[in-house]
């Protein structure tokens, strides 16, 4: 699963990065602690046509939802099933969209019951791009734009963190993903195994469990008291 990430660039820099148009309206600041329903960046391509860099809220509420109470066990679409959940199959249809991360956290519990948790993060300090959907929900007086992040099975050593991981899109990937197509299905296959060799498995402290905590200090290494790595832990 991914149940927080962070996401510290400024509105220009992604909109330079995803080659968008700026329509956050300045409602993009830097977190290093994103949560579920959460308001962060997205790029999207708007009902205008032109790709956008919007800001939507972390958990999906289908349109036809009656109240957006249940968005925040709507954050992850799975990969396997999003072309036929009739919650998701629509925007995955339709509504795809790029979830702009500089790296997402996972949680492995040790042998002694202690919660250790991970960032995983381009080593070269790159922007990552999770695979996204997004859906207008209109049942109030502003329509509220949110979306979900796809998940898949982990690979390589990322699967010794956690037995999933987001959907991740290398750049040559973005454009597919963004476009119109009559096969969607045949954009879910995940990056290959050495570009995910790229990515570092970061220990960081347990500051990161409090959603009300936020900072670089996050995303900082810290050693490990009784593990060399996450492959002498069990998966939490």
């Amino acid at each position: 699963m991914c149940g927080r990430y962070a996401t510290t660039r400024s509105a220009g820099d992604l909109s330079a990065l995803f080659e968008s148009q700026d329509e956050t309206g300045g409602g993009v600041g830097p977190d290093h602690n994103v949560a579920p329903t959460d308001r962060v960046p997205l790029v999207r391509v708007s009902p205008e046509g032109h790709r956008a860099l919007s800001v939507g809220r972390w958990g999906l509420v289908p349109s036809w939802s009656r109240s957006p109470s249940g968005a925040a066990r709507m954050i992850n679409a799975r990969a396997e099933t999003v072309a036929t959940s009739r919650a998701y199959a629509g925007a995955f249809a339709r509504r795809r969209c790029l979830v702009p991360a500089d790296g997402w956290y996972e949680w492995v519990r040790s042998a002694d019951g202690r919660k250790q948790p991970f960032y995983m993060t381009p080593s070269d300090g790159s922007v990552l791009a999770f695979a996204g959907i997004w859906s207008v929900w209109e049942g109030s007086a502003d329509p509220l734009l949110t979306f979900s992040v796809l998940t898949t099975a982990a690979l390589g050593e990322l699967a010794e963190v956690h037995d999933r991981m987001p959907l991740l899109l290398p750049r040559e990937r973005w454009g597919a993903w963004l476009a119109s197509t009559d096969e969607p299905e045949g954009l879910l296959a995940p990056p290959r195994p050495d570009w995910l060799a790229t990515l570092e498995i970061r220990p960081v402290g347990t500051a990161v469990g409090d959603v009300r905590n936020d900072g670089p200090q996050l995303t900082e290494r810290v050693p490990l008291a009784r593990a060399a790595g996450p492959q002498e832990m069990t998966l939490f």
